[in-house]
């Protein structure tokens, strides 16, 4: 698979793609719409909506790659004017600056898998120790471990910003201003929301081509696209869990986007896209996002049971049956409509931990009564990751319900859950995964053009191991190791050390990794 083809893909869903950018904050006329009809609605200003640009140079791209679904395993082949240090990838999209006059919260799930995706567990080896928090990692001079972005204000002003963590409940990110109050905005309040309501979408937009060049970059404006509120999902707890709007011309460029009322009031993010309707995020949530980042000043995963389940209510009684139900218990459970009943355990997890089995129904979790998976999953992001809870359980071999407490874990999105094969991994029985070693394999042919032979690329070196602590940099193409070629090193025995002969900057050098210890 070619870098381009690769890139092509990559960039789905992204505003724009290119190097400099300039923005302008005023919104583009609103786009007219097909059936139904909504009527024109008056643009406002909209201060509190900020640009944020983000960049991935070639060796995050490639590290990206080698950890997507379609996990890369080789580079054949780059355009000629490639540079691992250079931009390949930009994704403009939209911002909201809070009203603390510091905080800005986006849609930006590369940033956080840039920043730090988990590495895998060597198989049949004792598990690793924790990983250091996100906060705890070195900040290089080239800002390797830490995204590369820039947030630009209303009035096109480059806003130094620094990256915070990602929310794993909500899916934001969370970005904290260097200079306060630099973003001039009103108070952001839980608006009401309600079905028919016109809705404004801003997001980045291109320009017509005659407008497009700035000197040598991409312009682009903030964008305003009309729709109107279709459906009100209310949360379990009281308020909106969040809603959904209609509009024409809806695009995954519009994830991300900020959406406000006629007003001007914020009233949230699209964080997804639903056929021809975009699901929004409502400001409650994104405050409390902002909130769970701020105090830990790191990623927070989400709360993380172990279980799979099915609403009580969608089940049949043949399916509670093949559970151990008896029948008159399982006829009483089906006429109730309530409870999760779980199918299946993850070993290991907090829910094997607390004993849970399948065929266990949940009835309440704290005393909040579960009806649908949906009140399930919402209770417990309520309770947060690393929190207790207490179940209500029914079983099929207890004549009385009973309570079963539970201590959550926590876990990012499943969208960050990487997954590598074990040829990447391993070198004919060594694995640079366990050393913290991430590469990916160069042909001959890109590696000529890139100043070097094939060999193994290093796309990123685990802070806090041996391998960075001796040298060994992102960049680094490693070409043999204790003296034989990369393709054919075999550890037949488990030394004291390897010696890496690497090509960096176009010099070979030697670098002594001592043995990773487990």
């Amino acid at each position: 698979m070619t870098v381009r083809k690769v890139l092509q893909v990559a960039t789905i869903g992204s505003a724009l793609l290119c190097g400099a950018v300039a923005i302008a904050q005023t919104p583009a006329p609103p786009p007219k719409k097909s059936a139904p009809p909504v009527k024109a609605a008056k643009v406002p200003a909209a201060p509190q909506v900020v640009t944020i640009i983000h960049r991935l140079n070639g060796l995050k791209m490639f590290r990206l790659l080698l950890r997507s679904e379609e996990q890369v395993q080789a580079i054949e082949n780059v355009d000629s004017a490639f540079n691992l240090l250079d931009d390949v990838h930009t994704n403009v999209i939209a911002g909201l600056a809070m009203d603390d006059g510091e905080t800005i919260a986006a849609w930006l799930p590369e940033a956080e898998a840039e920043l730090d995706a988990p590495l895998p567990p060597a198989p049949r080896r004792a598990p690793k120790l924790p990983r250091a928090p996100v906060a705890a990692f070195p900040k290089l001079q080239n800002g390797f471990f830490e995204p590369d972005i820039t947030v630009i204000g209303p009035e096109g002003k480059r806003l130094p910003a620094k990256y915070i963590g990602f929310d794993a409940v909500t899916g934001l990110s969370i970005l904290r201003l260097e200079q306060k109050n630099s973003v001039m905005t009103g108070v952001i309040k839980d608006e009401p929301v309600n079905a028919g309501e016109t809705v404004l979408l801003f997001s980045p937009e291109p320009v017509s081509p005659a407008r497009s060049m700035v000197g040598a970059g991409l312009y682009a404006r903030m964008g305003a696209l009309e729709g109107r509120i279709q459906d009100v999902i209310a949360a379990p707890s009281g308020g909106v869990a969040r809603f959904k709007v209609a509009a024409a011309k809806l695009s995954h460029a519009n994830i991300g986007g900020v959406a406000l009322n006629e007003a001007g009031e914020t009233i949230g993010i699209v964080d997804r896209l639903e056929g021809n309707e975009a699901s929004i995020l409502p400001t409650v949530l994104i405050k409390r996002a902002a909130q769970r980042v701020l105090e830990q000043q790191s990623s927070v995963p989400r709360p993380w049971l172990g279980v799979k389940g099915e609403a009580v209510a969608d089940l049949k009684l043949d399916q509670i049956l093949n559970h151990g139900w008896e029948m008159q218990r399982a006829a009483a459970l089906a006429g109730k409509h309530r409870g999760i009943m779980l199918t299946s355990i993850v070993p290991d997890s907090p829910a094997a931990m607390a004993a849970l089995r399948a065929g266990d129904v949940i009835l309440k979790v704290d005393d909040k009564d579960i009806q649908t998976a949906e009140d399930f999953t919402w209770w417990l992001e309520q309770a947060g990751p690393s929190s207790s809870v207490e179940f209500t359980v029914a079983r099929p071999d207890k004549p009385s319900e009973e309570p079963v407490n539970v201590k959550l874990s926590g876990m990012l999105d499943p969208s960050f859950t990487f997954k590598f094969r074990n040829r990447v991994a391993t070198t004919r029985g060594f694995s640079l995964l366990e050393q913290g070693i991430e590469t990916i394999a160069l042909r001959p042919p890109v590696a000529s053009q890139l100043g070097t032979t094939a060999g193994l690329l290093v796309v990123y070196v685990e802070p806090q191991t041996a391998a960075s602590e001796a040298g060994l940099q992102a960049g680094d193409v490693i070409q043999s190791i204790n003296g034989n070629p990369v393709s054919t090193f075999k550890a037949t025995t488990q030394p004291a050390s390897f010696k890496f002969e690497i090509v960096r900057n176009k010099e070979k050098l030697i670098v002594t990794i001592p043995t990773q210890k487990k």
